[in-house]
């Protein structure tokens, strides 16, 4: 009978060592596992990553150092732009108050405005202030030969960044101009630089340029 207890005792005292023992391997895989998970919950999300990295080298809003200086809000901020037809969301931007000045003697105000799904490569004042200042009287007083100045800035089709990283398009003015870069670096005829580009109005797509572009002669 004592014999018997103390059998019994000897059970009990192993079973309870053994207890924790399982327990503490059953909590060590348990933790294992979870120390797993967060790893290849990540390798999962990392292609995830990556193909949004690529879709962001492509700009889809409007870019470029010169973007910086329009108007956060009102009918010269990109908003208010994107309501008006070109001609008039152009004359709402004080960078490009010579185009518009060039676009009203010319008599192209409507032409712009009415016009379907267009690009404009826009210059800058600073643009046509490149032009010495006696050329640039001589162009604003001649309608036939502004018209055609200005129409060469103009492609009958909305273009995307993307079709402007080797690309040559025919303007309103019936000759080419060609546009080459990537990202949101872009070059028009391989001397007049992209300042803010991509911006919409009601009926066109605007590349703001640092350089005004002259058709060829002839």
């Amino acid at each position: 009978m004592f014999t018997t207890r103390i059998r019994r005792t000897a059970v009990a005292v192993a079973a309870a060592a053994i207890l924790p023992v399982s327990l503490a391997a059953c909590s060590s895989e348990s933790g294992d596992k979870a120390a797993e998970a967060p790893s290849s919950a990540a390798s999962q999300q990392s292609p995830e990553k990556s193909e949004g990295a690529d879709k962001a080298q492509v700009p889809n809003e409007p870019f470029g150092p010169a973007c910086a200086s329009v108007p956060k809000d009102g009918a010269g901020s990109f908003d208010g732009m994107a309501k008006d037809p070109v001609a008039t969301a152009a004359s709402n931007n004080p960078e490009l108050s010579t185009l518009v000045t060039a676009v009203k003697k010319a008599g192209l105000v409507d032409t712009l405005n009415n016009a379907e799904n267009i690009t404009v490569f826009a210059p800058t004042n600073d643009a046509f202030a490149k032009i010495p200042k006696a050329d640039l009287d001589k162009l604003l007083a001649d309608k036939e030969e502004l018209t055609k100045v200005l129409t060469y800035h103009v492609v009958g089709q909305k273009l995307t960044p993307k079709q402007l990283e080797d690309g040559s398009f025919e303007t309103l003015e019936k000759s080419k101009l060609t546009t080459m870069g990537s990202g949101t670096d872009y070059t028009v005829n391989d001397n007049s630089k992209v300042v803010c580009g991509n911006v919409p109005t009601a009926n066109a797509t605007v590349y703001i340029v640092d350089t005004v572009l002259m058709p060829k002669a002839g």
